[in-house]
């Protein structure tokens, strides 16, 4: 098969100062190419500024071709200078889809309204004011809109992914997923719904699942810096660690002052170096997978099910780290419900408890002492999905079998360090998350 044939981004960009929808079209189709043609619209974008500069009676419509340009870029800020500066419907829509991923949310609904009336498609226009009145919490509102352009719900992906939106807003899972998959069976390249089937997965800890759905997204532009962060973190725990360092350096090519991203990059580069036994890294992968299998993966029995959520079990490696005695203390879970569990355990070589059977970590796990008042006792207790830590640093936690504060201020930073994929980055953020509940770590 030939090779495909590159779209010439100077001719697109810059040799021609109109722009329309088929521009934005064919620049997206461009940039689906490689990386090669980032660097092209880099390139194409400084000439454009050249032309900015020049003024003259077609200044408007190169600020529009640049602000487009630099969407596509991720330089979200000048792109919305350059938006306003535009004219026309075109100009307004980008504006309203710049500003609102900027959260900037009644800004984008007043620029949705003008490229409405500058003869923008109408539709196309109230589905993105559906997503504004649905982040502003109004469902009602949202619904209703959707309402109005419900006859195009057979070929609409937008239609699907706002759909999509309002039930997972309102907990409805699994209706959230069907619109979704729907979304993108009409548009493959629709990239918010190839990012929430990604964030879905990520979630339930299916990391191969969202790897494919975000590396997906990575081919239709805009990227967006969640995307990178999460995919990221995943080529991370993957041990990929050659292209999260190039995930972390997409985001500070277009925000050089991200922060996070830039500490992340820092902790990936020092992992490239580090070496790691290949046959005990993994037999010890395949054990800790094993413990972080989600307990919703099985066919539990409702009483179960609640009693475990209830409790905040909701890994294998969870029920390892409890005793049958404490798991029968729980309102309602007797000795079938314990059965049910003994038998997943099981099917997997695990058991209930097994973790302190064999004592893992069990110097280290923490045992309140008598000299605890019941609010400090209650505070030590509670489970550390509470500290609400970004998806790398809970992940560690899982890993390190910590379930509550108390197992966690029982480790010391050194001891927290030692964990694969925790570096000073995770660290600080669980230092300062334990600050803000008036707790530290062991020896801080």
């Amino acid at each position: 098969m030939a090779d495909t044939i590159l779209i010439d981004l100077k001719a697109l960009m810059v040799e021609r100062e109109d722009c329309d929808a088929g521009t934005v079209e064919k620049l997206r189709t461009a940039l689906a190419q490689g990386k090669a043609q980032y660097k092209a619209l880099r390139e194409s974008a400084e000439a454009i500024k050249k032309k900015v500069e020049a003024g003259g009676p077609s200044a408007k419509r190169w600020h529009l071709k640049l602000a487009v340009a630099q969407y596509f870029l991720g330089h979200l800020t000048d792109a919305i200078e350059n938006f306003k500066q535009g004219e026309g419907a075109l100009a307004n829509f980008y504006l309203g889809k710049a500003l609102l991923e900027k959260q900037n949310l009644d800004e984008s609904f007043k620029a949705f309204e003008k490229a409405e009336k500058s003869g923008y498609n109408a539709s196309q226009v109230k589905l993105q004011k559906a997503g504004i009145h649905r982040l502003k919490g109004d469902l009602n509102h949202a619904r209703s809109m959707l309402k109005e352009v419900e006859n195009q719900a057979t070929h609409n992906p937008e239609y699907h992914f706002q759909t999509a939106c309002c039930f997972s807003q309102e907990g409805q899972r699994d209706k959230a997923i069907t619109h979704f998959e729907k979304a993108v069976e009409l548009d493959p390249s629709h990239t918010g719904a190839l990012f929430q089937l990604g964030h879905s997965n990520d979630l339930a800890g299916n990391d191969d699942e969202a790897i494919g759905f975000y590396e997906r997204c990575i081919n239709h532009p805009p990227l967006h810096t969640g995307l990178l962060m999460n995919l990221g973190i995943l080529y991370e725990d993957s041990d990929k660690y050659d292209k999260a360092v190039d995930c972390y350096r997409r985001i500070l090519h277009s925000d050089p002052n991200h922060e996070q991203a830039r500490l992340f990059l820092k902790d990936a580069e020092a992992s490239l170096t580090q070496y790691y036994n290949p046959e005990a890294e993994l037999a010890s992968s395949r054990f800790n997978q094993v413990l972080e299998i989600p307990v919703t993966d099985f066919e539990l029995s409702v009483r179960s099910r609640n009693c475990l959520k209830k409790m905040n079990i909701r890994t294998l490696g969870d029920l390892t780290r409890v005793s049958e005695q404490q798991l029968l203390s729980s309102k309602n879970f007797g000795e079938t419900s314990l059965n049910e569990i003994k038998v997943i355990l099981t099917s997997k070589s695990l058991r209930i408890g097994q973790a302190l059977e064999q004592g893992t970590s069990s110097e280290r796990r923490y045992v309140p002492t008598q000299q605890l008042s019941e609010a400090e006792q209650a505070l030590l207790n509670k489970p550390v999905s509470e500290l609400n830590l970004s998806v790398r640093a809970r992940k560690c936690m899982n890993r390190l079998g910590l379930s509550t504060l108390g197992e966690l201020v029982h480790r010391s930073a050194d001891e927290l360090l030692e964990a694969k994929n925790f570096g000073m980055t995770s660290l600080n953020e669980v230092r300062e998350k334990l600050r803000q509940m008036g707790l530290n770590l062991r020896g801080d």
